[in-house]
């Protein structure tokens, strides 16, 4: 079988149908006898719901039922419950607010769902949601972190006194302690994360429908067959047999299309209750309010370093603002994914980490791009420049004295985890010589004879993949005309998931692209955990050559059969097998041809050895007007190590669209509620600032792939995170940089022109 890697890659296969505007997208499904959903949602923060009147809106033109939770209860609808996996350093174990499709009796977040309208028009039902009239008794309403811990704050669920939810502990404090007190150098830092909105360039939408007696579910899902699983175990209560998820191209996922979300549920309840087909699709106001929104930590973060910069130890308290209903990831997230790369790419000895979960009146925290380890590395990376500062040393030499060497790999970090390989100083080298580090000072100058400050940043992360499960699916099956479907169990969003497969495939079996079918999004076809945690390529992947290896093998001894030979003698080449030293030959078509059901059919499941651990190194450089306060990024170069990559544009293209979302982070995005009403401030785009094309130079993405995983066979890492892991860290220390020598020693993100002038304005007394 062929090997893989070769110098050219495939144009993207998905690129014909997304470009020319016939790509498969659930908001474009249409049924006949459809049914469409609108949703009343909470104008309040906090309130009781006294009364819900619901007759005009039954009694209007087109509507087909009107429903609240009373109705979805009474059919045996559960709630989406998270159990408290994380117990109070008391011991107690807090109750987590549960989590229903429509609000009962309490709302306790703007826009959470309270009534659900059906009719046969979507212009019907919206007509019709204006008439349901819901009479709430306000309450008070905390929507921050700061708010939500204050003595006497109101609480957000009764079941979880103080409005911690959950609380983690890692390390040793004691040795910390130690470790500060005998320090020459100690830094210190408090740190927001602040709350983004995940902003999916295509919103989420369901259609639901019957098929005999089952329930077919369309929506834009990371992974079907978790979705359907919890649509069986908590809406619908029926056997998964009767229901499958089918899933078409999706427009972006980034962690908000994981699984399903409550009010996604609705219409395919609907559609199980009223027999006919059912859509909804969120406007985008909806999605500013009511799905799930991502970071939204604070951290107060501390290093203690020896005289020479060696670091001594790592001191870290957070707390995560989880929303008022937790969801799994919401609480996972910050209280033990993130940490996982807490010590990023450093030789960090001893840590202490005490991490708090914190309920509010507020939509639920998920999974966003990175989730949790963009939040550590900043950490990291921010006090590793604010050391460099505060000991008088270059930040890419303190960097250099702290890295975890290759001779030290395999790594066992502070937290246990395990690092299979990585050479940080080689990336680190090369970003620094791409980036033309050394020519910094001239160009800092020409901005400075133009008014201007000028700052350079740097940042060395690494990652943490596979979402914590090892095993992917890949079924093949050859079709009599040669074709070779793939059926895969991760699932494509827009990150050219189908060309990556496609060109591992072709290369493995040695057959043109074109031979080549990957199929995702079915959840009769394939199981598997999904797309999430940049687990596609290294755990898919594997899956991919796994799969190439047992349908090679497979076919030898078909062909053994057909060709009256020993399958000893079979060889394999190019689709066609022959008995060695012959010409007698057949090809995969025609060998399925022979078979009894015209195909040959394989399930394959593949187990790779342990977690990635993608990494890299960024430099950027920007420039401030001190008079309005305008960052401009002017420069920005990565060099990435993700392993070996199965098509670099792909990645390439990966690396950019992670570096826009951590950029935007640092210079832009903020979801902000008022602090008084809980009510949310940027509920559009006019008041939620999204980065656009012209807020980036042209990049200058790298890669070195001769530091491969050792953790699978293709010794491949991931990289849909990367961008998003080290671009923040890098533009917030270059922005440092600039104001450094006025005398501003921490900004928080977003640095706005407005916050970045205050600082200014501050620092100039």
């Amino acid at each position: 079988m062929a090997a893989f890697g070769k110098a050219q890659y495939i144009a993207r296969v998905e690129d014909n149908r997304l470009l020319t505007g016939t790509g498969g997208f659930t908001d474009n499904l249409s049924r006949p006898n459809q049914a469409h959903v609108v949703l009343v949602r909470s104008p309040h923060a906090h309130a009781r719901i006294v009364k819900i009147d619901t007759a005009a809106a039954k009694a209007a033109p087109g509507v087909v039922a009107v429903y609240t939770w009373t109705d979805m209860e009474a059919s045996g609808a559960g709630t989406f419950a998270f159990p408290a996996m994380f117990p109070l350093f008391d011991g107690s174990k807090p109750e987590m607010t549960p989590r229903r499709s429509l609000a009962h009796e309490v709302v306790r977040h703007v826009g959470e769902p309270v009534v659900a309208v059906v009719a046969g028009t979507r212009g019907a039902a919206q007509d019709a949601a204006e008439l349901v009239e819901v009479d709430y008794d306000p309450l008070p309403a905390v929507a921050t972190i700061e708010d939500a811990l204050k003595p006497g704050a109101p609480q957000v669920f009764a079941g979880a006194p103080g409005n911690l939810a959950g609380e983690n502990r890692f390390g040793d404090a004691a040795k910390v302690d130690a470790a500060f007190k005998g320090a020459a150098h100690v830094v210190s830092m408090e740190i927001a994360h602040q709350r983004l909105i995940v902003n999916a360039m295509e919103p989420r939408a369901v259609m639901a429908e019957w098929e005999g007696d089952r329930l077919i579910v369309h929506i834009g899902s990371q992974n079907p067959s978790v979705t359907r699983d919890t649509l069986c175990d908590v809406i619908l209560k029926m056997p998964k047999d009767k229901v499958r998820v089918l899933v078409r191209d999706i427009g972006g996922g980034f962690g908000m299309k994981v699984g399903i979300q409550p009010d996604e549920a609705i219409a395919v309840w609907a559609a199980k209750m009223l027999k006919r087909p059912v859509r909804w699709r969120a406007e985008r106001g909806e999605e500013f309010q009511a799905t799930t929104a991502g970071r939204d930590q604070l951290h107060k973060a501390s290093l203690a370093l020896d005289k020479n910069g060696r670091i001594l130890a790592l001191r870290l308290e957070g707390w995560a603002n989880i929303g008022a209903y937790p969801a799994r990831a919401g609480v996972v997230i910050p209280l033990f994914v993130g940490p996982k790369v807490v010590t990023g790419t450093y030789d960090i000895p001893v840590l202490a980490l005490t991490l708090h979960t914190v309920l509010t009146n507020s939509a639920t925290i998920g999974a966003y791009r990175g989730a949790g380890r963009p939040e550590c590395i900043l950490d990291l990376e921010r006090l590793m420049d604010t050391a460099a500062r505060q000991i008088g040393m270059d930040p890419a030499e303190l960097r250099r004295r702290n890295f975890v060497k290759p001779a030290q790999m395999p790594y066992t970090t502070a937290m246990g985890e395990k690092y299979d390989s990585g050479d940080f100083d080689r990336f680190l080298t090369a970003s620094l010589e791409h980036s033309d580090w050394k020519g910094f000072s001239a160009r800092k100058a020409e901005a400075e004879k133009r008014g201007k400050l000028y700052g350079r940043g740097l940042a060395s992360y690494v990652e943490w993949t596979s979402a914590n499960v090892m095993n992917e699916m890949a079924h093949y099956e050859v079709r009599a005309d040669g074709k070779i479907v793939i059926w895969m169990g991760t699932q494509g969003m827009g990150q050219g998931l189908q060309t990556s497969f496609t060109q591992l495939a072709s290369e493995l079996l040695g057959v043109e692209p074109g031979q080549i079918e990957i199929a995702m999004g079915d959840s009769d076809r394939v199981g598997g955990v999904g797309s999430m945690g940049s687990r596609s390529a290294y755990i898919g992947g594997s899956a991919v050559l796994s799969g190439s290896e047992k349908l090679v093998a497979k076919g030898k001894e078909l062909a053994a059969d057909a060709l009256e030979a020993s399958a000893a003698d079979i060889v394999y080449g190019t689709g066609r097998f022959t008995i060695a030293g012959t010409d007698r030959g057949i090809g995969f078509g025609d060998l399925a041809a022979r078979q009894p059901d015209k195909r040959i059919y394989i399930e394959n499941v593949n187990t790779v050895d342990g977690i990635a651990w993608p990494n890299g190194a960024h430099v950027g450089e920007v420039e401030i007007d001190p008079e309005t306060g305008q960052v401009e990024l002017k420069r920005y170069t990565t060099v990435d190590d993700v392993g070996r990559p199965l098509h670099r544009p792909i990645v390439f293209g990966q690396i950019h669209g992670g570096c826009a979302q951590g950029i935007g982070q640092a210079l832009l995005e903020e979801n902000v509620y008022d602090r008084d009403s809980g009510q949310l401030i940027t509920g559009s785009f006019m008041d939620y600032a999204m980065p656009r094309a012209d807020n980036f130079p042209t990049f200058d993405n790298r890669l070195d792939d001769g530091v491969p995983a050792r953790s699978n066979p293709l010794g491949a890492k991931g990289v849909g995170e990367s961008g998003t892991v080290g671009s923040t860290p890098t533009v917030m220390n270059a922005i440092m940089d600039a104001l450094w020598p006025l005398g501003v020693r921490n900004l928080q993100m977003p640095a706005t022109p407005h916050r970045v002038w205050q600082a200014i304005r501050a620092a100039r007394g």
